[in-house]
């Protein structure tokens, strides 16, 4: 027995219910996961829905493997529904995660679909009553109107992916989806079992579809972690690490490296910017300011924001020199935006303790601040010590 006769016959349609059944146990425990994490329950609900509907199908499907086993053509007829449905409500789902919240995604469409789903099944028995006969026979039993309108729902939800930021994985499980459905129809209607080749494609192209699909909501797991972790180490506004992760990103340069600086500015007359041009403005500025400092500390640190208007920078000084930095950072801010800085460093010289060297950049940065501003300043332990004397 080749390899294709063996995927064609019972063994195979075991192989790939089993696989399916466990691709959607896992995304079934995501989706329970985000159900309990998440504000949005109804989009989850749904999720967990649909996948229990699948699973459901998928062991029933299991069942029918085995010899001597058969099922009510209601049975059959609930399968046919149950995957059309489920497909429109996970499409719904899967839209509904990564449209973009400026862009509402309306559920009228989707309701629509599923309700003439059950339209269409009531027809169906209408034209071809189930009967006693045929209850003896589920196996011969086919519902042409229902299997064709189920084509005909992933096409229309292949058209109607406008307006959502969906990636490639997505539609590719669109088009895995439709070739397996495309294969098993014409299988059933066509050929009649009469190609062994189009029998294993319709019951291997199934698992390519649900792994689509839990990478899919996979890589939107992890991406709204990272945007958690991201927001809870990183200011909103600037983008520069807030004061708590700026110290353990201090404390591993002054770690790993020989030497260090700490740089800290301070930006001029910034209440007076916000007095005259507004918080917009103001914070506008206060962005730019803070790019620039990223852009000088990448490779060679990190940067933060302490408070307001302060903003740092930590350095490793094994190949660079603090005060050219600190001044590269002050004359770009001058050139490049409408206000100035008055920047203090100090290095790890005078203290091996971040937060000690935090304190001596802000007293170099007063130092700046009070001599005339839009200036770099060194924090020396000389000097500190005679104005403490005073």
């Amino acid at each position: 027995m080749s390899i294709t006769q063996w995927l064609s016959g019972p063994n195979g349609q075991l192989l790939s219910s089993v696989a399916v059944i466990v691709i959607l146990i896992l995304m079934l425990f995501m989706s329970v996961r985000l159900y309990v994490s998440y504000r949005n329950k109804r989009t989850h609900r749904l999720l967990i829905t649909a996948i229990s509907f699948i699973i459901i199908k998928q062991c029933l499907l299991v069942v029918l493997t085995y010899p001597g086993w058969s099922l009510s053509p209601y049975v059959y007829l609930s399968f046919t529904i149950m995957q059309i449905v489920s497909f429109i409500i996970i499409n719904f789902v899967f839209m509904k995660l990564y449209t973009h919240r400026s862009a509402q995604l309306k559920a009228v469409p989707f309701i629509i679909m599923g309700l003439v789903t059950l339209v269409i099944a009531g027809i169906q028995l209408a034209i071809a009553p189930i009967t006693t006969e045929t209850t003896l026979r589920p196996e011969a039993f086919s519902f042409p109107l229902l299997d064709f309108y189920g084509l005909l729902v992933v096409l229309m939800i292949m058209l109607d992916t406008r307006g959502a930021d969906l990636s490639t994985k997505y539609y590719a499980s669109l088009i895995v989806f439709f070739a397996s459905e495309l294969a098993r129809l014409s299988n059933a209607y066509i050929f009649h079992d009469s190609l062994i080749w189009l029998i294993s494609l319709s019951q291997l192209l199934p698992i390519v579809y649900y792994t689509l699909l839990f990478l899919l909501l996979f890589e939107w797991v992890i991406e709204r972690l990272m945007n958690t972790y991201q927001s809870s180490i990183t200011d909103g506004l600037t983008g520069l690490y807030n004061r708590r992760h700026f110290h353990t990103k201090a404390e591993q340069i002054l770690q790993g490296s020989k030497s260090m600086a700490v740089i800290f500015c301070d930006i001029d007359n910034f209440k007076k910017l916000n007095d005259t041009y507004g918080h917009h403005k103001a914070d506008g500025v206060l962005k730019q300011v803070a790019d620039i400092i990223k852009e000088e500390s990448s490779g060679i640190g990190s940067a933060g924001r302490y408070g307001g208007e302060e903003l740092l920078s930590c350095i490793s000084t094994e190949q660079v020199k603090p005060e050219i930095v600190a001044e590269s950072i002050r004359r770009r801010v001058e050139q490049e935006t409408m206000v100035t800085i008055s920047v203090g460093f100090s290095t790890s010289k005078e203290s091996k303790a971040v937060q000690e060297m935090v304190k001596q950049a802000d007293e170099a940065m007063y130092l700046s601040k009070t001599t005339g501003k839009n200036k770099v300043s060194a924090f020396k332990a000389s000097s500190a010590n005679k104005k403490s004397l005073a």
